[in-house]
């Protein structure tokens, strides 16, 4: 029988403050690579003052827009996964988690996924009857 997951949707003051923070991410690291605003816009195709909204953080700008502007600087999506999934798992996140570059705990993190994904595919097609990883 399949399990229901029921989990709320993270409270708009939340994600307005991980807006914040991907906004100014993404406007330094725009400054970091020497782009205008203009040729940022023009790179991921959205309009300069969209952009604009983006790095000041408007909450009404959209997670898929600060995600596109960010895989177009080479910034890393985990500033915004991290506290969401903090959030999904009730848990209150510290916004200094997130300070310096991520990649390595990212690598780790991935590892981990493949192989608790693997052990568990093993299992299953070796019949053995241990636990199999759960969320």
């Amino acid at each position: 029988m399949a399990q229901e997951c029921v989990a709320s949707g993270p409270d708009a003051s939340t994600l307005a403050e991980i807006k914040q923070m991907s906004g100014r991410r993404i406007e330094d690291g725009r400054r970091r690579e020497g782009l205008t605003q203009s040729k940022l816009a023009k790179r991921v195709g959205l309009g300069v003052s969209w952009v604009r909204e983006i790095e000041s953080g408007n909450p009404r700008t959209r997670i898929d827009d600060h995600l596109r502007c960010s895989a177009a600087l080479r910034i890393s999506p985990s500033y915004i996964f991290i506290p969401l999934l903090f959030m999904a798992h009730g848990l209150q996140f510290a916004p200094q988690l997130l300070a310096g570059n991520l990649y390595e705990l990212e690598r780790h993190w991935l590892q981990f996924i493949i192989d608790q994904n693997i052990a568990d595919m093993r299992r299953i097609l070796t019949g053995d009857s241990g636990p199999i990883a759960t969320p």
